[in-house]
C-alpha cells in the first residue's frame, strides 16, 4: 500500500500530459479558436507559429513517460515542474482564474504536489 498511491499519482500525471502531448504532436484535435484581442489570443499569435509549443509537447511527452516509469519518477517531475508551473502562471494571468476549474488541471496539480513531498528528501539536495 506504500507504493500503490504514488503509482497512481504517477500514471495518472503521465497520463495527463501524455494526453495532450500526443493530441497535439498528432493533430488530433482543431486548433482552439479565442475571441480577437483576448490575452489568450494575444498569446497564442505570439507564440503560435513559433514551434514554441511542439518544443514543449515533447518535453511533455518525455517527462510523462519518465513520471510514469518508478525509478525514472523524479526525473519526470524534474521535466514537468516547470511545464506544470507555466500552466499556473498561463492560468492565472492570460487565462483567467475560471481556467482553474479544469479537472486535468487539478489532477495534475495535486498529483505532482504530491509526487514531489513523497519525493522531498530526494530534491532536498538541489536546494542546499
Amino acid at each position: 500500500m506504500n507504493k500503490v498511491i504514488p503509482n497512481i499519482a504517477g500514471v495518472l500525471l503521465g497520463l495527463v500530459f501524455l494526453a495532450a502531448s500526443i493530441m497535439f504532436l498528432f493533430h488530433l484535435v482543431p486548433d482552439q479558436q479565442f475571441p480577437e484581442g483576448s490575452p489568450n489570443a494575444h498569446f497564442m499569435a505570439a507564440f503560435g507559429p513559433t514551434g514554441y509549443f511542439t518544443f514543449i509537447k515533447i518535453f511533455e511527452l518525455v517527462g510523462a513517460i519518465l513520471v510514469m516509469i518508478p525509478r525514472l519518477r523524479n526525473i519526470g517531475l524534474l521535466i514537468l515542474g516547470p511545464i506544470i508551473v507555466n500552466i499556473i502562471a498561463n492560468s492565472a494571468f492570460i487565462a483567467g482564474p475560471q481556467s482553474f476549474a479544469n479537472p486535468l488541471l487539478i489532477v495534475a496539480i495535486v498529483c505532482a504536489l504530491f509526487l514531489l513531498w513523497r519525493a522531498r528528501a530526494k530534491f532536498a539536495g538541489l536546494l542546499n
